[in-house]
């Protein structure tokens, strides 16, 4: 910019007005990272949802489980390519604090339904050999330092006692957004040891040949068990994810319109801030017209000195709010999915410049259309 110097010099007169201009901007892009942090959590299941799979549930509720016979008959609807289950487990590791899911699979057709999971080969085979063994999620193994060869106990809240499980293999995922909380262990071990529920399993994943083809799928599945003892609700990946993020509406309705408030009026406040520093200069202005500055270079010389605030606030902000993202998860469990993505970055930029710009707009207008007598005689 060829006035930069100018502009930086104008900002380096208050330095603590500026500081605070600044400190405006960081605070409100913090923010606003926050929320996009939150809101990418709420959605995480529906944003990565596969497109052809189904997930299959009990009708009445998902906490009440299905015959593991179904599996068999769900293979024999046109359009299944393949299915798998799980089970909750519903544990915690030492302290009630120390939540993560656990779920019990079925392992070579759980891997082969999700492969965006990856776990070296050497680990994978270990851990089918051994009936005791788990396969860990890396933020969980990371967060709780389990490494390879570790007993790791958990307490069952839902089938009693307590269950140990030798960790076998860390499994990764392919995209940030999918989640590696989880604990993955044999659902035989889980029949075989529990007291109630054998022959149960949680819930049905199903994969289909063609998606477009995933609601009539869904409607087979539910018609050949309609009218049982124990009746179906599939649904796609995705509106089975949606139903938990409407669960959940409520809350994040309230955490977004409580930081869609505060983070407004802090922006407010911010443009407030500039008109009265471009007041204060109304006979400086003059004098740069009177030298041979002429309306448009003033009028950027305002916007300039906008834009240079909210760029500088809006960079350390969105710093600031990444850093806190990397260390995980502030919830305990409720919001394992804890990041912001780089394209949430951009556009939280995107917005501190839209919003520097339109703070000094207006400012810049009235400095633009001052007239030097005019501007003179307020000295």
């Amino acid at each position: 910019m060829k006035f930069f110097r100018l502009i930086w010099s104008n900002l380096l007169r208050k330095k603590v007005r500026t500081t605070l201009t600044i400190g405006s901007f960081a605070v409100a892009l913090f923010l606003f990272g926050l929320l996009a942090t939150i809101q990418t959590a709420f959605n995480q299941g529906v944003e990565v949802a596969g497109v052809d799979r189904l997930v299959v549930r009990n009708k009445i509720t998902l906490i009440m489980p299905l015959p593991y016979a179904y599996k068999e008959r769900m293979l024999q609807v046109p359009g299944v390519k393949a299915v798998t289950y799980a089970t909750w487990f519903g544990g915690y590791y030492q302290d009630p604090k120390n939540f993560f899911p656990q779920f019990a699979i079925d392992p070579k057709s759980w891997f082969a339904m999700y492969p965006e999971y990856k776990v070296p080969t050497d680990e994978f085979a270990a851990f089918l050999t051994d009936k005791e063994g788990c396969l860990v999620g890396l933020k969980t193994a990371q967060k709780y330092r389990f490494k390879i060869g570790d007993r790791v106990p958990i307490v069952a809240s839902i089938f009693g006692g307590v269950w140990e499980f030798n960790v076998r293999g860390i499994f990764d995922a392919t995209r940030k957004e999918d989640d590696t909380t989880p604990i993955l262990f044999h659902a035989s071990y889980l029949e075989e040891r529990r007291n109630w529920g054998k022959g149960l399993v949680g819930w049905y994943i199903v994969k289909v040949d063609d998606p477009d083809h995933a609601a009539q799928v869904a409607a087979a599945i539910d018609g050949a068990f309609a009218n049982s003892s124990w009746e179906t609700k599939a649904d796609t990946e995705r509106a089975f994810a949606a139903g938990f993020v409407k669960q959940m509406g409520n809350i994040q309705f309230l955490i977004l319109s409580i930081g869609s408030v505060v983070f407004f009026t802090l922006l407010l406040v911010t443009g407030n801030t500039l008109a009265m520093s471009v007041r204060e200069r109304t006979g400086e202005l003059a004098v740069l017209k009177t030298i041979g500055f002429t309306d448009a270079g003033v009028l950027w010389l305002i916007l300039g000195e906008s834009l240079l605030y909210a760029v500088q606030g809006g960079i350390l902000g969105l710093v600031a709010v990444k850093l806190f993202t990397l260390s995980g998860d502030p919830t305990g469990g409720f919001l394992p999915l804890f990041y912001l993505s780089p394209s949430k970055m951009l556009l939280g930029l995107f917005v501190a410049v839209i919003v520097g710009a339109a703070s000094g707009i207006i400012p810049a207008v009235l400095a633009m259309r001052l007239r030097i007598i005019d501007a003179l005689r307020r000295v």
